[in-house]
């Protein structure tokens, strides 16, 4: 979300529904914590509440029942995302800053200079 890497957890439910928190890297402080709902025939949409006021919406598609892809609006512009995929398998559905890359560094994602 406009240019900082945020990552977290989702937790879904079988009736679809879920909930996510997730934080920036740049900024631990920064917080957002949503919602969503979800289906294999329609994908899903949700919105997010962040520490900082900002408010999003977002859809995304299921890849299967544990990974997939998305984006959606917010205070700040435009984010995007994916869910239980690595850097590498993430690359197809990402729209990354101009210049910058992501890297898995051990347990850690982050995004650096290209």
């Amino acid at each position: 979300m406009a240019d900082n890497l945020f990552v977290g957890e989702a937790e879904g439910h079988l009736s679809g529904a879920g909930t996510l928190a997730i934080h920036s890297q740049k900024n631990p402080a920064l917080t957002c914590t949503g919602e969503f709902t979800s289906s294999a025939e329609r994908g899903g949409k949700g919105q997010l509440r962040c520490s900082d006021g900002t408010t999003s919406t977002f859809k995304f598609q299921r890849l299967n029942l544990r990974q997939g892809h998305g984006s959606g609006n917010f205070g700040r512009g435009s984010m995007n995302f994916s869910y239980g995929l690595t850097a590498e398998e993430a690359r197809p559905y990402l729209k990354l800053p101009k210049g910058k890359k992501l890297k898995q560094n051990g347990t850690k994602l982050e995004l650096v200079s290209a």
